[in-house]
């Protein structure tokens, strides 16, 4: 992207933004204008709040001249806010500046009368950083706020000169549901690493049929920038691959809340100094996390009895060092105090944590992150996390249940943990859609069991990659896959259920076992 290797391989992310600021500040560029975001208020939609975009624009004057009806929205993508009961953000992409963006909106596909006007986010890459040229992006969002819980919305979005509401442009409509008031029943999904491939789009496809309610992506997005070391040399970051991983995602995320947590390959040194510029500009997360300066991809949500937190373990990498401490430990106090806060609802039964770097894998590429275990690792045993989820490594591993570094009980497939008085289960399920990687031990899954007692791996530490040899490596499966988690709530007193599913690009089932805890 534009910084010499020598140079990279000792700059923070911070570093490298200014030397890229620096080096291309011949360039006019100018921050984004106002933008209106719109809100729901008792069935009514009134205009909101004006905001400043954050991320660095660049505006032409041509973007007057665009006939808006030779111009198709895409990319669209749903997320939920802080509370997923009542907020939702609608997000797309125009391929050139438009005017006036809007979302349509309606309890009926016929009735789209309510109108919402868009905020606009354009992110300009400049020629010389990566390889994608003059390129300019257009995001668009709209921020709905006071809607119905559990109640489904019809949606579409446009422009001037674009109206979705139109009759030939019924097929561009989209539909989301929000979180129900209370504990019920539902499904979702979870990955991390897809990019741009035929097996990313297999597996959205896949998701697809699951019905989920939402969809977890543990990092590691599009990769645009290839390379992923929070190094901005000329390494090929294409700002343009997230225009087609978009385009790709669209199918599922048009529909199910897809709720991004940002990993190594996500932090773009151009766009600001802690890398998540771009993905600013290409998400809306909720608002509720510790940091929204440095850390916009820490956040947390409640559905149903479930609540789920977003972590970002670059602020806690050894193995890549770029964004490490950027918090400066205000992530993991608020990571407690969301833990302390959610084990003492009545209404929550179960904590799902998902991020990037895993806690425990065997991986012969990343292997397991030393700055995960010592700063996270003891608050998930404390509040007895039910389930963690990561990616970083490209295949599929569940873990027996642990404590303490130790297996506390062996999880063969079918089986059950019992967190409140056994330990954790940890899940990589990071082969979305890249290239995978290998296992040290042979492929141990449903229906292909070939357990051992030790597999050979390594832990990234402070000092370096230290060997360690593990006895929790229960299932290892080296190809594309995706996770189903099917929640069932229970009345008080009894088991409320986490039904964890391994599920192949294929379609088939590689493994499955049941969290249990005792409903509130």
């Amino acid at each position: 992207m534009g910084v010499p290797d020598q140079l990279a391989e000792r700059m923070s992310m911070a570093e490298q933004h200014e030397y890229l600021r620096a080096r291309f500040s011949r360039r006019t560029m100018i921050r984004g204008g106002a933008v209106t975001l719109g809100a729901v208020t008792g069935g009514a939609f009134v205009p909101g709040a004006v905001a400043q975009a954050a991320t660095p624009t660049r505006t032409f004057a041509s973007a007057a001249t665009v006939d808006g009806s030779l111009v198709a929205p895409f990319g669209r993508h749903l997320a939920y806010g802080a509370d997923a009961r009542t907020e939702m953000t609608i997000s797309w992409q125009v391929p050139v500046a438009v005017k006036k963006p809007f979302v349509r909106i309606g309890a009926h596909s016929w009735d789209l009368s309510r109108k919402i006007e868009a905020e606009v986010r354009t992110l300009y890459t400049p020629a010389g950083v990566g390889a994608s040229g003059d390129h300019t992006q257009y995001y668009v969002h709209a921020k709905l706020s006071h809607l119905k819980p559990g109640r489904t919305y019809y949606y579409g979005v446009g422009h001037q000169g674009f109206d979705p509401a139109e009759a030939h442009l019924a097929g561009t409509l989209g539909t989301f549901t929000t979180a129900p008031a209370h504990k019920k029943p539902f499904t979702f999904t979870a990955f991390g690493d897809q990019g741009v491939s035929y097996h990313g789009l297999a597996n959205d496809s896949l998701i697809l049929g699951q019905n989920p309610a939402f969809h977890l992506h543990a990092g590691d997005i599009a990769y645009a920038d290839p390379a992923g070391q929070g190094k901005s040399a000329d390494t090929g970051f294409d700002s343009r691959v997230w225009d087609q991983f978009l385009a790709q995602t669209e199918s599922v995320a048009k529909s199910v809340p897809w709720m991004v947590s940002y990993g190594n390959h996500d932090m773009e040194a151009w766009y600001s100094p802690n890398g998540y510029g771009g993905e600013e500009a290409r998400f809306t997360l909720p608002d509720n996390g510790p940091d929204k300066k440095n850390l916009p991809g820490v956040y947390s949500f409640v559905h149903g009895n479930t609540a789920i937190i977003s972590l970002d373990p670059n602020d806690v990498s050894f193995e890549i060092p770029a964004n490490l401490g950027i918090s400066g430990g205000t992530q993991t106090k608020w990571f407690e105090a969301q833990l302390k806060k959610y084990r003492a609802s009545k209404d929550i039964d179960f904590i799902v944590v998902f991020f990037h770097h895993c806690a425990y894998c065997t991986s012969t590429a990343h292997a397991s992150e030393g700055g995960v275990r010592q700063e996270w690792v003891p608050l998930f045993e404390k509040y007895t996390v039910d389930l963690v989820i990561n990616g970083h490594n490209h295949q599929y591993e569940r873990t027996d249940v642990i404590k303490g570094d130790k297996v506390v009980k062996k999880l063969p497939i079918g089986e059950t943990a019992y967190p409140e008085t056994e330990g954790v289960v940890y899940v990589t399920a990071g082969a979305a859609g890249r290239s995978l990687y290998a296992f040290t031990a042979p492929d141990s899954y449903e229906g292909h069991l070939n357990e051992v007692d030790s597999v050979a791996s390594f832990i990234n530490t402070k000092d370096g990659k230290v060997n360690e040899t593990v006895a929790w490596s229960r299932v290892r499966y080296l190809n594309y896959s995706f996770l189903r988690v099917d929640v069932e709530p229970a009345p008080r007193g009894h088991y409320a259920k986490l039904k964890v599913s391994g599920i192949a690009e294929t379609g088939d089932r590689i493994d499955h076992f049941t969290v249990a805890r005792k409903a509130k």
